[in-house]
């Protein structure tokens, strides 16, 4: 009978710390692992970042460097080609990217089932003529006929992919849904259906909603894990694209509104900020932000110059309080406050 391979633990190749990472602190090479959280997290947003980053060479959300670029392949099993296309392209604006020179392919067929021997066949087939550094299916759920819960039916298929990651040397990233209501539990244990899915990651990502933002926690098999790393989904000439947000700012404002936001953004900074600038501190669409402003210059609480807005020096202490009016006893006798039309209406008015 034929022997394993074996080899001896000293003659093993080294890996240094260049060779550990497809993208720094969030994804290492050649890792399988989970993108996953509750629906309406950003999830496939994030997912199409990681793709533009890595067949670019750009830095992932702005912020994390990629250690090795080259070919990416995508299977979008919910979306529209059409919408992957315009997030994509909204992607590389913000990266300063363009899409029509990025190794990037997506599979275009209307399902892929992981649990479909045909199926199988043919994705490895596609792996192996595109080689590419990283494949994106997203989601799971969109990929079988398996029970998720029973470990029997989801273990095949994750080995399956692990073949294709180490046959292949390519890093496979399978966007996954957490259970709803699970806020409070661990990320990894959040997931959906068996533990496998958890234990099986090197690289795991969980996004979560945090009042108003997004919070990644980054889980790693063999490096240092990180947690709550801010985010929020911005929009910046006329692109949408995830990006990594100023914590310091984000604490006091969640529960400020718009123009409060805007008027603590202003008096935190010591320079002024152009409508780019402040539609990424505050997470405010573009039309709002600019109603927001034009009311906030006419009140004089705001001026705009050459570089941009900022905060007045008359501008009295943040937040501004109107002051209660008294309770009038008499007139239809029953102690009812003013009506509407006795209330000062506006700021201008309490500044006077």
């Amino acid at each position: 009978m034929n022997q394993l391979p074996v080899q001896r633990a000293c003659d093993l190749a080294r890996q240094d710390d260049e060779q550990k990472w497809l993208i720094e602190q969030l994804w290492t090479r050649q890792a399988v692992g989970i993108l996953g959280g509750e629906p309406k997290c950003c999830k496939s947003f994030l997912a199409l970042d990681m793709a533009v980053s890595v067949a670019s060479g750009s830095p992932c959300l702005r912020t994390f460097p990629v250690a090795l670029s080259g070919p990416v392949l995508l299977f979008p099993a919910e979306d529209t080609l059409g919408a992957v296309r315009e997030r994509l392209a909204g992607i590389c604006k913000a990266a300063g990217q363009s899409l029509e020179a990025l190794p990037l392919y997506v599979i275009t067929a209307p399902r892929v089932l992981l649990d479909e021997p045909q199926d199988q066949q043919r994705l490895r087939a596609t792996v192996e003529a595109l080689r590419p550094v990283l494949l994106i299916l997203d989601p799971f759920i969109r990929l079988h006929r398996a029970d998720e819960n029973a470990s029997r039916e989801v273990a095949p298929l994750l080995g399956y992919l692990r073949e294709l990651q180490r046959e292949f040397a390519t890093a496979v990233l399978l966007v996954h849904h957490a259970r709803k209501g699970s806020g409070n539990d661990r990320p990894g244990q959040a997931l959906r259906g068996s533990s496998d899915l958890h234990g099986w990651g090197d690289s795991n990502l969980y996004l979560r909603r945090k009042q108003q933002g997004l919070s990644l926690t980054i889980e790693q098999r063999t490096a240092a894990s990180r947690g709550h790393v801010p985010l929020a989904l911005v929009e910046e000439q006329g692109a949408l694209a995830l990006a990594v947000v100023d914590e310091s700012i984000d604490t006091p404002r969640q529960t400020a509104t718009p123009q409060d936001r805007v008027i603590e953004t202003l008096r935190a900074s010591l320079q002024p900020l152009s409508t780019q600038q402040l539609q990424k501190l505050c997470r405010i669409r573009t039309a709002t932000l600019c109603e927001i402003l034009a009311t906030l210059n006419q009140q004089g609480i705001v001026t705009h110059g050459p570089q941009g807005y900022s905060i007045t020096t008359t501008t009295p202490p943040f937040p501004v309080s109107f002051p209660t009016p008294p309770i009038h006893p008499s007139g239809n006798g029953n102690g009812k406050r003013p009506r509407l039309e006795q209330l000062p209406l506006s700021l201008d008015h309490q500044l006077a």
